[in-house]
């Protein structure tokens, strides 16, 4: 059983607090709208959060991997939207953090503890699943590399959101994964780079996702994240705490869904009682609560590993795989409890029921998860 810290506690009433008075009121419009939340992110931004496990020397408050998790479960209780967007600014910080250079480290993580939005960039039109499908190019020029190629389905990219992004890119096309890929650091007004679509979204509409092009786009060797042929391992180390970071925000999806049914089934009243007191609809909240609570261990489990520095990747899967499953299942049967008024957007089940989907498939689609913990389980 993980028992919190106290500080732990003070963030989890903390961010719970002002996700609850100022994001959850504001989740609707978002949605409805398609907008950046930007002054959620500020706020979390003044109160430290964007730098919540940045070093205290880079300007952020050195948590741990456990804390992100409470963090953004708190945050996608209220809005799915905010919490991925603050979750990839994560993901990026902890690629930095780890494989940065000290030169890399001092210009990128003081703007990412100052709600500068960082994005990762290694999906292609036809590298998804299968990153050995990767096309974008970065060729050797003098003491340059040039890039061109597009990236898409790009978190935290678009007309509002992104100020620099780690770009995984071939440099020996020959080797591919094994050692083919690099990772570059880019800012957004690098002359090359530019923002092209960006996507109408089922859900987690105040993210932006768009697709990222790179044209003739010149960047110093200095760029260079790791070394060179570093890229493959620098994005399955981002996957690891991405999946992390998505199961935290369907554990929040779920706790938050599941909050929405208790109050609902409580106040509506058919054939003279509230609906809860029905006992088929009591078994529905009983396992929609034990598979919330079920994924919350996994995730709690997985980002222990990680602080640890032990091997993470089997149990971040099953966290990953465990609980985008139950939030797709808490959600839908949350909807299923509040009947037609379910399906309208007049209440927050509707935004939920979207947003808990994309969970089951961003950061390594369920069927991917499942790949991942198989080949993990038949090494021993």
């Amino acid at each position: 059983m993980f028992k919190l810290s106290e500080e732990q506690q003070e963030i989890v009433e903390l961010v719970r607090e002002y996700a609850t008075d100022k994001i959850a009121p504001l989740a609707e419009e978002i949605d409805h709208e398609g907008r950046f939340p930007r002054e959620n992110i500020e706020g979390l931004t003044e109160m430290g959060f964007m730098g919540l496990c940045i070093p205290e020397e880079y300007g952020g408050i050195g948590m741990d991997e456990l804390t992100k998790s409470l963090v953004i479960i708190e945050l996608a209780k209220a809005c799915a939207s905010t919490a991925v967007i603050v979750d990839v600014h994560y993901l990026v910080s902890d690629i930095i953090m780890h494989m940065a250079n000290e030169e890399q480290k001092s210009k990128y993580l003081p703007m990412a503890a100052e709600g500068k939005l960082g994005a990762f960039c290694l999906t292609e039109p036809g590298a998804g699943s299968d990153a050995g499908g990767l096309r974008t190019k970065a060729v050797k020029n003098g003491n340059d590399y040039i890039l061109n190629g597009q990236k898409c389905f790009i978190t935290n990219c678009g007309p509002n959101e992104g100020d620099y992004f780690v770009v995984i890119a071939l440099t020996d096309p020959e080797k591919k994964t094994h050692g083919g890929m690099t990772a570059f650091l880019v800012d957004r007004d690098n002359p090359g780079l530019s923002i092209g679509k960006t996507e109408n979204k089922m859900g987690i509409k105040g993210s932006e996702t768009s697709e990222l092009w790179l044209t003739d786009c010149r960047v110093p060797e200095t760029a260079i994240l790791g070394k060179i042929g570093d890229g493959f391992k620098i994005a399955m180390i981002g996957l690891d705490g991405g999946r992390i970071g998505i199961a935290s925000q369907a554990v929040g999806i779920a706790e938050g869904a599941l909050a929405e049914a208790v109050k609902y089934a409580g106040e509506r009243i058919q054939f003279g009682k509230p609906i809860a007191a029905n006992q088929g609809l009591q078994w529905y909240i009983a396992e929609m609560a034990t598979r919330t609570e079920a994924a919350k261990m996994l995730v709690y489990e997985a980002a222990d590993l990680r602080e640890r520095g032990e091997d993470c990747t089997k149990v971040a899967a099953m966290a990953k795989l465990f609980a985008g499953e139950a939030a797709c299942f808490v959600t839908d049967l949350a909807l299923q409890i509040h009947g037609g008024y379910g399906y309208m957007k007049d209440y927050a089940i509707e935004r939920m029921y979207r947003d808990a989907r994309i969970t089951r498939i961003y950061e390594g689609t369920s069927e991917v998860q499942k790949m991942v913990i198989a080949r993990s389980v038949m090494k021993r």
